[in-house]
C-alpha cells in the first residue's frame, strides 16, 4: 500500500465494459511526511475520494479484485481515506 494525495479527476465517458460505474483519480503519491514522489498516476475510485484528499492506494494485481468475482483491467485502486498519520518520533 502507498499513500498520496489527490490532485485531479480523469473523465472517461467510454471505457472497457468492466470499468463502467468506477470514478478515476490522479493521485500524487507522497512520503510519510508528505512530500511528493514519482509521478502521479490514475487510480480507480469506489469510495468517494475527491481532490485534496489523502488516499491509501493499492496497486499491480491486487488491484485488479476490487470487485468481487470480477478481474478488471486496472492498475491501481483507492483502498481508504486517510484520516490521520501518526509516526513515532517525529
Amino acid at each position: 500500500m502507498k499513500i498520496g494525495t489527490v490532485i485531479g479527476n480523469v473523465w472517461a465517458t467510454r471505457k472497457e465494459e468492466g470499468l463502467k460505474g468506477l470514478k478515476f483519480l490522479f493521485v500524487q503519491l507522497e512520503d510519510p511526511c508528505g512530500n511528493p514522489v514519482d509521478t502521479p498516476l490514475i487510480a480507480a475510485d469506489r469510495i468517494g475520494a475527491g481532490v485534496g484528499d489523502r488516499v491509501m492506494i493499492t496497486e499491480g494485481s491486487s488491484s485488479r479484485f476490487v470487485i468481487a468475482d470480477k478481474d478488471l483491467p486496472i492498475d491501481a485502486v483507492v483502498i481508504g481515506i486517510v484520516d490521520s498519520i501518526d509516526i513515532e518520533g517525529r
